[in-house]
């Protein structure tokens, strides 16, 4: 009788964990893809139509820059988020993420350009991409515990790694959304209005993935602490406990862990923003790879499923054998792949830009896979959220939020091989952050650290 209890429950157990991972990448794959549509029409869309008074080579620049106002937002996203997260627990902060995420996409898509109100049309582009960064810097730590506190210990990376596959997930729904548009219409409609049913799409998948979220309840890691806390308050209600900031905290407590963590991630994002967004302008240029918009679209989409593939193999490899050693393969594989990248797609060759992207993603999967994993065990419950988003937005913001706008002025002004070096120094910097941070995967999410 025992035996088909215990049997029950574990069933139980994996049913409700299966529930959550997928709730988790459903969530984050569409945050992602709202994200992303933004990086593929700055490399395509947004010079031409919002910065019609500069050269092809300032207007990309000045796309590329909107751009980075989301990675800027991205931190303050995240501190924010954190400490509401932690306070409240992460389900309700990332449904308001979601919300934030999707009005702003959706404003994106009716925005006016240039021709029609003239510097007010960049400007508004910028806001609204800021909004972006603010919701996706809350929306990666929200995800990411509520998977990561869920899962068993010795399945934390595997578990970790359905919500780090948003990206690559929303990179594919991005391209898709993009390659039906541009083949169905003619250029001059695709550069009129067909550009904005990518964002405008939004709005159903906004629906969608709110309907999941809120039928899923906050971890039991948050539960608990909860509980302990109103314990503690109910045990001694005089003594009007003062309540800090969770990010205070977390700065204070961990200020190391949260700089390497940033780190860390560094080489994930140069490389990751260079190999979708960044590709997509130089191989579609006359004076790069001189390949069609359509062709670059087509690689970076097949190849994205490779990253896929390449994040839960890492994930699950660090389950059984640590993180940071697979953390530091990726790095190592990172940067040397910058030195073929570019050759590779100077061939012309579909499939060779397929190889040449597909290899780049797959090295920085080892490092995304088990990064949520990783992340969250190098901080306390009180203060995951915080910390673990503090270092992930950090990174994001120093090495993902110029990679693109770098990478067109080394191009632009010396030579393509000098985008290769940038990713191999960002590279060498996470390789010495991981380094010098110690191994988490045997932790127990419930002690203090």
């Amino acid at each position: 009788m025992n035996i088909q209890t215990d049997s029950t429950d574990q069933s139980h157990i994996r049913g409700n964990m299966r529930k959550v991972a997928i709730t988790s990448l459903v969530g984050t794959s569409i945050e992602w893809y709202d994200f992303f549509i933004y990086a593929t029409a700055a490399a395509l869309v947004f010079p031409t139509l919002f910065f019609p008074d500069n050269s092809p080579t300032v207007a990309l620049i000045l796309s590329f820059g909107t751009f980075a106002f989301g990675f800027i937002a991205r931190p303050i996203g995240g501190v924010v988020f954190g400490h509401f997260g932690d306070r409240i627990g992460p389900k309700r902060t990332l449904v308001i993420a979601l919300v934030l995420m999707g009005v702003a996409s959706t404003l994106i898509g009716l925005l006016p350009t240039y021709a029609s109100i003239g510097i007010a049309a960049p400007i508004l582009l910028t806001v609204l991409r800021f909004a972006q960064g603010l919701a996706i810097g809350g929306q990666w730590g929200g995800a990411m515990l509520l998977v990561t506190e869920s899962a068993p210990d010795n399945k934390r990376g595997y578990y970790g790694a359905f919500a780090q596959a948003g990206a690559p997930v929303g990179v594919l729904l991005a391209n898709l959304a993009f390659i039906g548009v541009s083949t169905s219409v003619s250029d001059e409609a695709f550069m009129e209005w067909g550009w904005r049913i990518p964002f405008l799409v939004s709005v159903a998948l906004i629906g969608i993935s709110m309907y999941v979220q809120l039928h899923l309840e906050d971890t039991e890691a948050f539960r608990e602490l909860t509980e302990l806390k109103a314990q503690h308050e109910a045990e001694a209600p005089s003594a009007n406990p003062v309540h800090r900031s969770p990010v205070a905290v977390a700065l204070k407590k961990y200020p190391k862990r949260i700089m390497l963590a940033a780190g860390a991630f560094l080489s994930v994002q140069v490389s990751f923003y260079i190999l979708i967004g960044f590709v997509l302008a130089y191989g579609s240029d006359p004076n790069g790879a001189a390949l069609s918009r359509d062709t670059m679209l087509k690689a970076v989409l097949v190849a994205s499923c490779f990253q896929i593939v390449a994040q839960f193999l890492a994930a699950s490899y660090s389950d059984r054998n640590g993180r940071r050693g697979v953390f530091m393969l990726g790095a190592i594989l990172t940067g040397v792949w910058a030195f073929v990248l570019f050759p590779l797609i100077d061939t012309g060759s579909f499939w060779m830009v397929v190889l040449a992207i597909a290899g780049g993603l797959s090295a920085l999967g080892m490092m995304y896979g088990p990064q949520a994993a990783f992340f969250t065990e190098l901080f306390s419950t009180d203060v995951r959220y915080s910390g673990a988003s503090l270092g992930y937005q950090l990174g994001a913001i120093v090495g993902g939020a110029f990679a693109p706008t770098i990478a067109t002025i080394l191009w632009k002004q010396y030579d393509i091989v000098w985008v290769s070096v940038y990713i191999a120094i960002a590279s060498v910097l996470s390789l010495l952050s991981v380094l010098m941070l110690t191994e988490t995967y045997q932790k127990n999410l419930h002690d203090p650290h």
